[in-house]
Formats: structure tokens, sequence, C-alpha cells
């Protein structure tokens, strides 16, 4: 940085000490001199903008505000890349692990591969959460997850994320809550209410349906569409922030033609009967509308998009596999899960469709998660879930996700999220 200067004072004193051009030569020397120096400092200084505010602890602890807050990033297009630095933020030993997903602990192969792919959007940089700065700024406030196992599945990543800023972290199954965690040092509550329909539904056997047994019917599972399931409908009050889902169950192989989902409404049965299609329209419409309606403004609710399956070659209960080691490529996808050419596991496109239309005009907000993970057949535990049996018994588990792995960028996106709307005051 210096050579410049030095050059120029030694052909200087070599040079008539009179000459106007000398000076002008020194000048010209000091000018590149002081433009050399400063220079490499405001390149360095020069930090592409970030749409959101948000960074990990690895990049800064200050938070920056978004570029523009009235149009957040949008972190559901995008690629995945390898990036050799990337390690998981918890192993094996947190305490909040479920058995079958801890994928670590049951030896799942490439385990390592796994955590190296880095979701990357397309127009802006997704921060890791850094699990402090997030607790601190959540301070006093509860987070409540309503829906199936992939909601589970999620909030275990979450909780030991979240962990990480605090030792102290206690499970949580107070208010009805499935499971959940209890973060003392801020006074933080993630919880979760097990409701796989979100509506009511209970089981009733065909001789107390007064039904006849014919082609097999051992009984019905009756879904009130317009009732609320109790397992969460009396505790979302408690929660600053919602997640729900449902969507996974919606299929005859939770619910055969034996023992099939009846559909009521008010009281009494929908006639013509309701296929799962439109029932799961009907039920939609009616627990989107009870949540508008009972949940304030100022709950900020999110709604989350299907997690695909990647079973291939049969259903989980029909030797359905996932022994896969690499993601899927993009021109793969379709094959995989357009319902126009039939793909294997086309249910996740449904439903969102039906989802989307469902939400449409709501202050809730869609985490589309389902784009980014079509990719990722090879993240799911499959064979390696803990138990010396399961497989045989349950099947190669092809729709759960192992962790630490994928939720654990589910949960930078909605940490991003929040934040974005706790600092910006938008719901």
């Amino acid at each position: 940085m210096h050579f410049q200067w030095f050059a120029c004072v030694r052909w200087e004193m070599k040079a008539p000490k009179q000459s106007l051009f000398v000076w002008l030569i020194l000048l010209a020397c000091l000018l590149i001199f002081f433009y050399s120096s400063i220079l490499p400092l405001y390149l360095v200084s020069e930090v592409p903008p970030q749409p959101l505010s948000f960074f990990s602890k690895e990049n800064q602890k200050t938070p920056t505000k978004p570029i523009n807050q009235s149009i957040p990033c949008n972190y559901f297009k995008g690629r995945w890349v390898v990036d050799p630095k990337s390690r998981p933020l918890y192993d094996e030993d947190c305490p909040f692990h479920r058995n079958a997903w801890n994928c670590f602990q049951n030896k799942r192969e490439n385990m390592e591969k796994i955590n190296s792919w880095r979701w990357v959007p397309e127009n802006c940089l997704l921060p890791r959460i850094n699990p402090f700065e997030f607790l601190q700024s959540m301070k006093d406030k509860s987070i409540g997850f309503v829906g199936d196992s992939l909601n589970e599945n999620f909030l275990v990543s979450f909780l030991c994320i979240l962990r990480l800023a605090d030792n102290g972290a206690k499970k949580w199954k107070k208010k009805g809550a499935w499971r959940g965690g209890y973060f003392p040092k801020f006074n933080v509550t993630v919880g979760y209410h097990r409701a796989v329909l979100l509506a009511k539904y209970e089981w009733q056997p065909e001789k107390d349906a007064n039904l006849s047994n014919k082609d097999g019917l051992k009984g019905i599972y009756r879904v009130d569409v317009d009732v609320p399931a109790a397992d969460w409908v009396a505790a979302t009050n408690f929660y600053d922030i919602l997640v729900f889902n449902t969507g996974h169950w919606w299929g005859v192989d939770k619910f055969p033609s034996e023992t099939p989902l009846v559909f009521y409404q008010g009281g009494r049965p929908i006639l013509p009967p309701l296929g799962l299609h439109d029932g799961l329209k009907v039920v939609l419409k009616n627990m989107i509308s009870h949540i508008q309606k009972s949940e304030p403004n100022q709950t900020l609710k999110f709604w989350r998009m299907q997690s695909p399956r990647h079973f291939y070659g049969g259903e989980w209960n029909q030797n359905g596999s996932c022994m896969f080691s690499d993601p899927l490529e993009k021109n793969e996808l379709d094959s995989w899960f357009d319902p126009l050419v039939d793909g294997v596991n086309k249910e996740a496109r449904q439903v969102n469709h039906l989802i989307m239309d469902a939400l449409r005009g709501t202050d809730i907000q869609l985490l589309d998660i389902t784009h980014m993970s079509e990719f990722r057949a090879d993240a799911h535990p499959a064979i390696w879930l803990g138990k010396k049996d399961a497989v045989a018994i349950w099947g190669q588990d092809c729709m759960h996700w192992c962790l630490p792995g994928l939720p654990d960028i589910w949960v930078d996106i909605l940490s991003s999220l929040i934040l974005y709307h706790l600092e910006s005051g938008r719901r």
C-alpha cells in the first residue's frame, strides 16, 4: 500500500528542487497514497443489504434493519448448495428430541452430508438463527404450533436450537399442550398442540354409529367440520404467535374404506356424503374462519404449507423407500410431485392449492416450505428409526425429517419472519 509513496519520495530527492513539475508529481503521489489507504477499508465495509434483520453470532451481533420493510424477502424460492463449513447447531443430546427423528443417535448414514446443504434464496441472504438474540427479542412471549406430527417435527428442531441460548430450558406440557419447552432466562414458551385434522373428530364403532356392516365397514370417524378440536381451541389465546398446519392425515392410508371419515355440520351428517378432498375444503373454511374470529389482530399467525413425502416404490405400508444420498434435481421435481403427471407424491401440491384458496383474504401468512423441501429426498430417517422392529412394523419413514436437518432451515425462515414483523410492527 505504501509503495507508491516511497517511490515518489525517492524520485523527488533525485530531481531539481525548484521544478514545479516535481511538486505536481509529489501532490499526485500523496493523492494516490491517500486513496489506496482508504479504498480497502471502504470495500470491506460494503456489505450486501439484508432484507431482514437477523444475523447469526458468526456474522454479527447487531441486527440491521430491512432495506424495505414493506417488501420482505421471499425465502421460499431458491436452490440448495453444498457448504463445507455448514454444521448443525445441536446434536443427539438435546433433551427435546423424539427418538425416531434423532438421526445422529440412530446412526443414520450421511448425516454430515445431509447437514452440508445450505438453502440460498434467489434474491437475498437467509441468515442462520441466533438463538440468544431471537429469545431476547421474544422475551415474555409465546409461540404455539398447532397441527400434526410434521409441526411437531418442526417444533423439536426449534426447541433444540433455542436451548443453545438457555441451558435451563425445561419440558413444558401446561394448558393442554401435547409437548413443548419453557426458557426461563427469557420467559418464553414454545408449545405444540396435536390436532391432526384441526376439526373435532372421534371414532364411532359400527354398532354405535348405527351402520350396517357392509363391505367390511368397521365404523367411522365422525368429523364435525364446524367444531375445532378441543386440543387447541381453548389454548391459542395464550400465544402471541401461532403456526398452523393440517393435510398429512387426509389420505386413504390413514382413513381407508373400512374406517372412513364421515363429515357432520351443525350436528348432522352432510348429505350427500363428502369425499376426503371436499371434506378438507369444508374443514379448512370453517377452521380458518374460527381462527380469524377468535384470534386478535395482534396475534401473528402463520400457516405452514405441506411438507412433501418421498416414498418411492410404494406407500409407507407397501415397502415404500427413501434411501437417497443426494437431493433431487430440479428437473425431477414434477415427476415426483405434479398432480398433472400423476406424481408419486402429488398430495402435497394438491393440498396446498386448497390451503391457498382458503387463506385468501385473511391475515394468516403462508410459510411455504414445500418447494425447498421437495428437493430433499435424502433427509428423511428412512430405516434409521431407533427401534429394532420399527421398519417391519411401520415401514420406512419418508415423511418426517432427520434432526438436525431440513426443519432447522424452516426455523431460520420462521425466526427471520417473526423478527421482521416484530420490528416493523406488522401483522
